[in-house]
């Protein structure tokens, strides 16, 4: 038996990069997986996930997160056609570089918008039954930005991911009782369309320069894979990880373990 078999997942910001590979890699496990993306590709990728799984099963909507009535219309509608939500992963997120000292309200409340409000707008609607059920699995993607390192031009996206890491825990503290577990998962540097359009906003040129300048940062020496995320994914969604809650983890390929990039080299 599949360990995440009879269980059913929904995940934010599915149609591409990591939500795509963690979509990938609960279905493969054995959850009924809802797709859901502001984006209509959403729609492509579910094909193309029940493609390469080789499984039925999967559910795409298009939907924002930032709008909190069109969340509660699809979490309703998806559970008159697949019963429970089991697990919600927080993955839909934006990175827009911009100094501090450009930073106008239009994009730090856009950034506050999608990233914080837009998984509190998810738990608010699929959180009632997962405690009315008493038992539940939320998992939030955060980011080794904000809570652990920080480059230049990230104020937005730095603060909506610290953010983010609290809003885990107070969940975690909040739900203990009802059998509902809240941990953080905190990326570094997998090649997605965001850290692609940072390159691109890095250096317009040259984005490539940018990217291959990440990975010799990396001491594994590559970018991560989403799938890589979604077996950590798939392990908090899982029974094994029952135990578990009020965690982050980081899963960054030891970036964040320099204290320079010079030194002994």
């Amino acid at each position: 038996m599949k360990p995440l078999e009879g269980k059913t997942a929904f995940v934010t910001g599915a149609a591409q990069g990591n939500g795509f590979g963690i979509s990938k890699v609960l279905m493969e496990k054995g959850a009924c997986v809802i797709m859901t993306d502001k984006s209509g590709i959403v729609k492509e990728s579910e094909k193309k996930l029940e493609e390469m799984t080789g499984q039925q099963g999967s559910i795409s909507y298009i939907m924002d997160v930032t709008q909190a009535d069109s969340v509660e219309e699809v979490v309703k509608d998806a559970e008159s056609r697949v019963g429970s939500i089991d697990i919600l992963v927080n993955n839909a997120g934006i990175s827009l570089l911009t100094e501090i000292k450009d930073m106008d309200d239009g994009l730090w409340d856009l950034h506050f918008d999608v990233n914080v409000n837009g998984a509190r707008n998810c738990v608010k609607a699929i959180l009632p039954g997962m405690m009315e059920r008493r038992y539940g699995r939320i998992i939030t993607i955060s980011s080794v930005t904000g809570p652990r390192v920080c480059d230049p031009a990230n104020i937005a996206y730095a603060t909506t991911k610290a953010a983010l890491l609290g809003f885990s825990k107070a969940i975690a503290i909040d739900t203990a009782e009802y059998n509902i577990t809240s941990n953080a998962i905190l990326p570094g540097y997998f090649l997605t369309p965001m850290v692609e359009l940072t390159a691109e906003e890095t250096d317009p040129e040259d984005p490539q320069r940018v990217l291959d300048e990440i990975v010799e940062t990396v001491p594994v020496g590559r970018f991560g894979k989403p799938e890589e995320i979604g077996y950590l994914a798939a392990f908090l969604a899982s029974d094994e990880a029952a135990y578990i809650t009020g965690s982050e983890f980081v899963i960054d390929g030891g970036s964040t373990l320099p204290e320079t990039i010079s030194v002994g080299r």
